[in-house]
């Protein structure tokens, strides 16, 4: 017997259950991409980490910054209450996004975390944006 197979596999509807609650919490970097490109943008992408300066040297196209620190009630009343959030910070090593996530979330607010963040972004090979400005992802 291997070591993948020692433990059996879960009963499909708790395998369903799984896979289905963390796609609820979760999105990756080649369908924030995808829908961008796509112009099917129905969410907010934050940018959560880092100072002005480096958001200003490179983040995903698109990305509002606005760090976990500052994701206060008061600010988050700019959007609709039903607004979806996508955060992201640095990568995997980084665990910003979750702190943004979790104040979001405490806040009422529906949130998913971009999985890989900007490592994971370079990762699929799409582009960065430069400069103070979110940018777009040219299709």
């Amino acid at each position: 017997m291997s070591f993948v197979s020692a433990i059996p596999a879960a009963a499909s509807v708790d395998a369903v259950a799984h896979f289905a609650r963390r796609l609820s919490l979760e999105t990756d970097c080649s369908d924030v991409g995808a829908s961008m490109k796509a112009g099917d943008v129905d969410f907010v992408l934050l940018h959560v980490v880092g100072s002005p300066e480096a958001y200003a040297r490179r983040h995903v196209p698109g990305a509002l910054h606005l760090r976990h620190a500052e994701i206060t009630a008061a600010r988050m009343a700019a959007w609709p209450a039903d607004t979806l959030f996508v955060v992201y910070c640095a990568g995997p090593h980084c665990n910003g996004a979750d702190r943004a996530a979790l104040k979001l979330a405490t806040l009422g607010r529906p949130v998913k975390l971009m999985i890989g963040g900007v490592t994971g972004w370079a990762d699929e090979g799409l582009p960065f944006a430069t400069g103070a400005e979110p940018g777009v992802l040219a299709a």
